[in-house]
Formats: structure tokens, C-alpha cells, sequence
């Protein structure tokens, strides 16, 4: 099973607010997930970005690939640098 950490859009017509979960690459956009890792709110200024760090270190440590836009905000969050500095150990 290949694991992606993605968004997934919650919210309201034209007020989108998205989770960042650990997901089956297969299965759909909206649809059943493994873990919630965090939450993503673009509307607010600035954008609002919590990600439970542990959760999302476990989940790359165990192979799962983020999506274009969830490497952007692991990236901004610091996230991805912690992550390598445990891989280079």
C-alpha cells in the first residue's frame, strides 16, 4: 500500500479549508483516509498552517510521499529539515 500524505478539502463553496492526511494514494481526494496529521487554512492572511509534527516525522520516516503543496508546507513549517537531520544520524 503506497501511503501519500495529501489534502483533503473540507469547508464550504468557495471557502475551502483543508486537513493534510496520511492516505492511501489510491483512493479518492475526499474519501477514507489512515491519520490527520493537520490542518491547512488558505483564506486567513496569512494562511493558517498546523501540522503535528511527530505524526507527520512518523509518517515520512515510513516511506509516505506528500504531495507538491503538502512538501511546501512541511518545508515552511520546518518540518522537512528536522526530518533529515533524524535521517542523517
Amino acid at each position: 500500500m503506497a501511503v501519500k500524505l495529501r489534502l483533503k478539502r473540507m469547508g464550504a463553496k468557495k471557502r475551502p479549508m483543508y486537513r493534510i492526511v496520511a492516505a492511501d494514494s489510491k483512493s479518492p481526494r475526499d474519501g477514507k483516509f489512515i491519520e490527520l496529521i493537520g490542518t491547512y487554512n488558505p483564506l486567513t492572511t496569512p494562511a493558517e498552517v498546523k501540522i503535528d509534527e511527530e505524526k507527520a516525522i512518523k509518517w515520512l520516516s515510513m516511506g509516505a510521499k506528500p504531495s507538491d503543496t503538502v512538501r511546501n508546507l512541511l518545508v515552511s513549517s520546518g518540518i522537512i529539515a528536522k526530518f533529515n537531520e533524524r535521517k542523517n544520524k
